[in-house]
């Protein structure tokens, strides 16, 4: 294949997140008034990037994990890909071509997802942080 075409997948994948993302903002509208709690830290319809310090993913892969429990994945060296994912007990269940993963979290915050993935060969830690805030040591302009 010639690199056009995976610029042409990538620019298709890029589209269609921006679209999927846009469509799950939509719904009712936000109460006029502060809520007297905060709410809980979720990964769920945002976009994840991932961080340097991971074992098992390419630093600046993008993860989506869909309400609808679909999971984009895009890669900086290959096509992107779509999973599947579900909340079960103790954890999560990943499913990337047609085979389910173990997932726990180990850390959700606003600003970090850190998860261990049980690969059957050994378990892989990846750390995402929102891809919407630049990257620990990058020098993007306006991001001071």
């Amino acid at each position: 294949m010639t690199a056009g075409f995976f610029v042409v997948q990538r620019g298709f994948f890029v589209s269609a997140l921006v679209v999927a993302l846009a469509s799950c903002s939509r719904g009712s509208p936000q109460p006029t008034q502060a809520a007297a709690t905060p709410r809980p830290a979720t990964f769920v319809n945002k976009v994840w990037r991932v961080e340097s310090s991971s074992s098992g993913s390419d630093t600046g892969a993008l993860y989506v994990f869909l309400s609808d429990g679909t999971l984009l994945i895009s890669s900086t060296h290959g096509t992107p890909s779509v999973g599947n994912w579900k909340e079960d007990t103790g954890g999560l269940t990943i499913v990337e071509e047609g085979l389910p993963y173990k997932v726990n979290v180990l850390k959700l915050s606003a600003d970090e997802f850190r998860i261990m993935i049980n690969n059957p060969g050994s378990a892989v830690e990846i750390g995402f942080a929102p891809a919407d805030k630049p990257a620990a040591g990058s020098n993007v302009p306006g991001s001071r």
